[in-house]
């Protein structure tokens, strides 16, 4: 079979024929049908983040069609048309038990990104819990991002726990920005876009924001409190993670508002205990999605409540291409699909 192969970190993937694994007991074999791409795909390109054990191959948002199940696996069978949990979880700790599978102490790997293989093959086999069924109505493609962008927005708007006729500053209109701002906007919030990319304004409109802003972290204040005569706004989701982002979020919170950081980056943001103490500002953090979040967002696309944010799709063979569009800064989602 095909595959993309992380051989050196900052190198480009490197496509190869290699062997086409087997199911074992408890396992399932899929045919890849549709991978996203993302941020943390660039993230393990350049070793930052999660670092797996090279040779690797990366893709964590897969949805297949499954071709064999190993021993013991009853509850699936070939044709079934599936998405894939990334989370191997243990289903025995605190955090399995209490409903943060994503928090799993003693997490067997990650599709994809750590220990276990993903999605930029032709084939992947997985253990059978990791699969949750793709309705009818749900397209491969978009059926992939609910694996990683549609379920972190879900998470993120349930850690934001937002308020009818709230104000929410959303920072980054990207995959996950773009779901949170379907999400909030059905939720009878209002939205404030934020992006670099001033291109994306229609973009972030379509998906639900109210209105847009394309401006430097001290002008962002400046113009957010301006607007809300300089009470700020209820809820910051930020789906960057740059200091210069926290630093500008925390800033235009209310008293008594929410900050959730969604992205990443090795930038800090010293936190001014003052001001987080004196006006009761919160500030959470939120670490992809749970299981049910993910397959409450399938059920969410089948139902129509949620659009497409597929943009773009790659061959597998333009895998390196993909990447570096996505680098450069893309509109809405890539999508890998394959021949």
């Amino acid at each position: 079979m095909k595959a993309a192969v992380l051989r050196a970190f900052g190198e480009p993937l490197a496509i190869e024929e290699i062997a086409a694994p087997r199911p074992g007991p408890g396992e399932a074999l899929l045919r890849v049908r549709a991978c996203g791409i993302d941020g943390t795909d660039l993230k393990l390109l350049d070793g930052f983040g999660y670092v797996p054990e090279l040779p690797f191959v990366m893709g964590h948002e897969i949805a297949g069609e499954v071709v064999e199940c190993g021993a013991d696996v009853a509850e699936f069978a070939s044709g079934d048309r599936v998405a894939v949990y990334n989370f191997v979880t243990c289903g025995a700790c605190a955090y399995c038990r209490g409903f943060r599978d994503q928090l799993c102490l003693d997490m067997g790997g990650i599709v994809g990104i750590l220990d276990l293989p993903g999605g930029y093959a032709d084939y992947v086999c997985l253990p059978a819990q990791q699969l949750i069924r793709l309705p009818d109505k749900v397209s491969y493609e978009d059926g992939a991002t609910c694996c990683d962008a549609g379920m972190t927005a879900l998470r993120a708007v349930d850690r934001a726990d937002v308020n009818n006729g709230d104000r929410v500053l959303v920072i980054g209109v990207g995959g996950v920005g773009s779901v949170v701002t379907q999400i909030l906007a059905a939720s009878g919030v209002e939205v404030i876009a934020v992006d670099t990319d001033v291109a994306k304004e229609s973009w972030a409109r379509a998906q639900g924001a109210a209105s847009f802003l394309s401006l430097g972290a001290d002008e962002l204040v400046a113009e957010v409190l301006r607007r809300s005569a300089g009470l700020g706004v209820d809820r910051v989701i930020d789906v960057v993670g740059l200091e210069e982002t926290m630093r500008a979020g925390f800033a235009v919170l209310r008293r008594g508002g929410r900050m959730v950081v969604v992205g990443y980056t090795p930038e800090a943001f010293p936190l001014p205990g003052k001001e987080l103490a004196q006006n009761e500002k919160e500030v959470l953090g939120t670490r992809a999605g749970r299981r049910d979040d993910l397959r409450t967002c399938l059920g969410l696309f089948g139902a129509g409540k949620l659009r497409s944010i597929v943009r773009a799709n790659y061959p597998l063979r333009r895998v390196n291409e993909a990447l570096e569009a996505l680098r450069g800064g893309v509109i809405g989602r890539i999508v890998l699909t394959y021949e």
